[in-house]
């Protein structure tokens, strides 16, 4: 052997990452290097002049010996194989870093080697071994986010489908053939356009060439033919996904809105057939603008209370939806306080659809049911309905209406009188106008409050489950959605180690509601993260998303962050802000302020990022929030700092010091007397002193 081989040999042996080792034919390991020995767990010594089974664990070294036997029969090399290898708990412990703490076993890639001597001689084994614990964790957390985004797309009354760059079809869409009837072959031949409705086709394609085209978004509606022969209606949107200045594929989404289509039809002929009431026309509109602020169940109920009564009269009136199952009426209560007490659940049970009441007929038979007076009541149903709402004993006429949707019944609309009282046609027509507007209101609500949900689930998905737990520093936050008109939004925060063992930490916000909002987010966080685990520092982090805001955000959309990168031992770090509120300093030996440090710009704007170094000291605590917290219709932003510096003054020590208890605080005083209309995130770091 040259000197240029024993170097290469010796290098090799100390210095490789990998592991490496020399069996001879009889399994016995003669060399191994210390990277093979950290990576099992054991000493080189240990391994040396030993089979595996001799040094190693019974079920790692039956996988050895299992490979090795294989190579010296076959002499051919064994790759691919992976072997987990327990990490005892000394181990784990004497790792400096501190990592391994949490680390219950390792993933070995594994590659068996017949080794030539001169000739044909075999003199045994070389073994190559690279440890992949982080990448088949990566890939895992990469497998669980692609698990959750199919079940929130599946969960969703959305058809998802995908395009080729040129507009064309390139993967399946089962969901869709479902729908249509289509086989794979119809669908990869035709498209979805072949089954558009031949009046819209023209008009579709010419729409969709042309977004394709100029590489903008898609949207529009059309009716599609069913496997079944008929036609519904869809809406649709669809935007091209962008990777650098190229289109890359397009993502649609389509929406069945038959129901709302045929809902909106029925009240167009019925505000035509009221067109010469004026009072009753009057009425009606009042309902329709009322219920388009109604955004609940709940409030669309109170809405019909409210109207039905002011409209005709009536003393009592309820709301009932049909169950799941078809088979019972649920009382809906209304959503207002003190109201609820006059129409409560007549039973536990609900009401059955079968039963003889004056929603189970409108319900049954599809159609209004009328009952001037008592005697009529009981001619009709007997004395059901007077037994099950017992507590209006008083009630001498009825009404009750089926609200449909899509020609199907959801639920049933009931009024009721202390007097005997006869229903005008005029009435009645109202009648049924306003419980098509309840109907379609109903239909809307329920699939507001649905999305809302999925939207919701999306965006708390995106937010750490778990804060990390340092010794040396606690942390706390709290996320609070706008909840009183049900909106999601784009308020977001996120903590998480670096590869040195520092701290990255992040406070965000994206201007707008619901389901957009809560994906701008997610890519915007997701972007973040990426970004920092390439180069950590914060001015380098915004600016990287600032060019990728400016090529795959709308010009409209306006996002804050503020971005952090902390050494938790130290308290130092190092700061930059894009057009983010200033952060808030809680100091015990100093009054709160808030930084005076200039913002710079929201993300996408012009802007030469900078980055500030700040210092943690002990005992002292940063929170980081949203504008929700300081912003409100009748406070400004100024006010609202000013007001966040004097609650945090009032904080007591104990409060200070337990960042739990400090964000509680905060959100809890400065929402105090507000109607809270913003989400309101918060994010507090707090530096213990030693003594704690």
């Amino acid at each position: 052997m040259d000197a240029s081989d024993a170097a290469l040999y010796a290098t090799l042996l100390k210095e490789a990452p990998e592991g490496l080792a020399f069996f001879d034919r009889d399994l016995r390991c003669r060399r191994a290097n210390d990277a093979l020995a950290s990576l099992l767990g054991v000493r080189v010594r240990d391994l040396q002049q030993r089979r595996p089974s001799e040094a190693l664990p019974e079920a790692l070294a039956a996988a050895f010996e299992s490979a090795l036997r294989k190579v010296v029969a076959e002499d051919r090399p064994v790759s691919g194989l992976e072997v987990v290898v327990p990490v005892r708990p000394q181990e784990a412990s004497d790792e400096p870093s501190g990592v391994a703490t949490a680390v219950e076993e390792r993933i070995l890639a594994c590659t068996w080697l017949p080794a030539k001597g001169g000739g044909d001689e075999r003199p045994g084994v070389v073994l190559t071994a690279l440890d992949v614990t982080e990448r088949r964790r990566a890939e895992e957390v990469i497998r669980r986010k692609e698990q959750r985004y199919r079940s929130l797309v599946e969960a969703s009354a959305q058809v998802v489908w995908v395009a080729a760059p040129a507009g064309g079809v390139i993967d399946d869409a089962p969901e869709w053939r479902a729908i249509t009837g289509q086989t794979p072959d119809d669908y990869a031949v035709g498209g979805w356009l072949s089954v558009v409705h031949p009046e819209d086709r023209p008009r579709i394609e010419a729409h969709w060439r042309d977004c394709v085209e100029e590489n903008r978004v898609f949207e529009t509606n059309y009716r599609i033919r069913t496997k079944s022969g008929t036609y519904r209606h869809f809406d649709v949107r669809a935007v091209p996904i962008w990777q650098g200045d190229a289109v890359i594929e397009w993502v649609g989404a389509n929406t069945d809105v038959t129901g709302q289509r045929e809902a909106e039809e029925m009240r167009g002929r019925l505000t035509e057939q009221l067109s010469a009431a004026a009072l009753r026309t009057a009425r009606l509109q009042q309902a329709t603008s009322m219920l388009a602020e109604a955004l609940t169940v709940s409030q669309v109920v109170q809405v019909i209370t409210e109207v039905g009564r002011s409209a005709i009269g009536a003393d009592y009136s309820a709301v009932a939806l049909l169950d799941d199952d078809k088979l019972r009426l649920s009382i809906v209560a209304p959503s207002q306080p003190g109201a609820e007490s006059e129409t409560p659940p007549p039973s536990r049970d609900g009401i059955k659809v079968s039963d003889q009441t004056v929603m189970s007929v409108a319900v049954r038979e599809s159609r209004p049911f009328l009952a001037e007076h008592p005697d009529s009541l009981r001619l009709q149903l007997g004395h059901g309905e007077r037994d099950l709402f017992a507590q209006h004993t008083e009630e001498r006429a009825w009404v009750g209406l089926p609200l449909l949707a899509a020609g199907a019944p959801i639920g049933a609309l009931r009024f009721s009188f202390t007097r005997p009282r006869e229903i005008t046609e005029e009435e009645r027509v109202f009648l049924e106008a306003l419980a098509g507007q309840c109907a379609l209101a109903v239909e809307r609500a329920l699939l507001f409050e649905r999305e809302h949900r999925t939207a919701e689930e999306l965006q708390r998905s995106l937010l750490p489950s778990d804060l990390p737990q340092l010794p040396g520093m606690a942390l706390a936050a709290r996320y609070n959605p706008a909840t009183r008109h049900v909106q999601v939004g784009g308020d977001w925060y996120d903590v998480f180690r670096l590869a040195d063992n520092r701290l990255a930490v992040a406070c965000g916000d994206v201007m707008g509601k619901g389901v957009l909002a809560a994906a701008g987010m997610g890519r915007v966080r997701n972007a973040l993260r990426a970004l920092a685990l390439n180069d950590p520092r914060p001015a380098a982090v915004l600016a990287g998303l600032d060019r990728l805001f400016s090529a795959t955000e709308d010009e409209e959309q306006f996002t804050t962050v503020v971005y952090a990168v902390i050494d938790p031992e130290t308290g130092q770090g190092e700061l930059s802000n894009a057009g983010h509120p200033p952060a808030l300093l809680i100091s015990p030996d100093t009054p709160a302020r808030v930084s005076t440090r200039e913002p710079g710009t929201p993300l996408g704007w012009p802007s030469q990022r900078q980055q500030t170094s700040f210092s943690i000291e002990t005992g002292n605590t940063v929170v980081f929030y949203s504008d929700g917290l300081v912003e409100n219709r009748r406070r400004g932003v100024d006010a609202g700092l000013e007001e966040l510096v004097a609650v945090a003054a009032d904080a007591p020590p104990e409060v200070v010091g337990d960042p739990e208890r400090l964000v509680d605080f905060l959100v809890d005083r400065m929402l105090a007397g507000y109607e809270q209309v913003d989400d309101v995130t918060v994010l507090a770091l707090h530096v213990p002193p030693k003594s704690e």
